[in-house]
């Protein structure tokens, strides 16, 4: 059997992976800052990782229909590269607000525009094909 979108399954793979691993660094920063569930309210540094984990399944839920309905619509091999780099912009998003709030803007940024690419190119997509 021929697998259909390799690429666009590898970076949701990958994605999910990310996802996890924030999950794991805000389960870390529970224990290092001594806040016990089900608190979602704790130090700064505490609310950072937890956070960006939750702010991540927020984009998720945009994000992963997008890189699949753009791969439908398009490109396996397209959709999995702004996946890619909407992956790598949570990855630095993450790092950033690690350290401070001000510094995760960057991947923010990074992350919204392949998901903002991703969803208009799909539009685009389906309008071009039904005009």
């Amino acid at each position: 059997m021929e697998l259909q979108f390799p690429f666009t399954i590898s970076v949701t793979l990958l994605a999910l992976l990310v996802y996890h691993w924030m999950g794991f660094k805000a389960g870390g920063a529970r224990v290092k800052f001594k806040v016990d569930a089900p608190a979602t309210e704790g130090p700064d540094g505490y609310r950072r990782f937890y956070r960006a984990h939750i702010n991540t399944l927020e984009h998720l839920v945009s994000f992963v229909p997008a890189m699949w309905i753009f791969a439908v619509l398009i490109s396996d091999m397209w959709a999995a590269a702004l996946g890619l780099v909407w992956t790598i912009g949570r990855l630095f998003y993450a790092l950033g607000y690690y350290k401070a709030a001000e510094k995760r803007m960057p991947g923010l940024m990074i992350s919204f525009l392949a998901a903002v690419v991703l969803i208009l190119g799909s539009v685009v997509s389906i309008v071009m094909d039904h005009i």
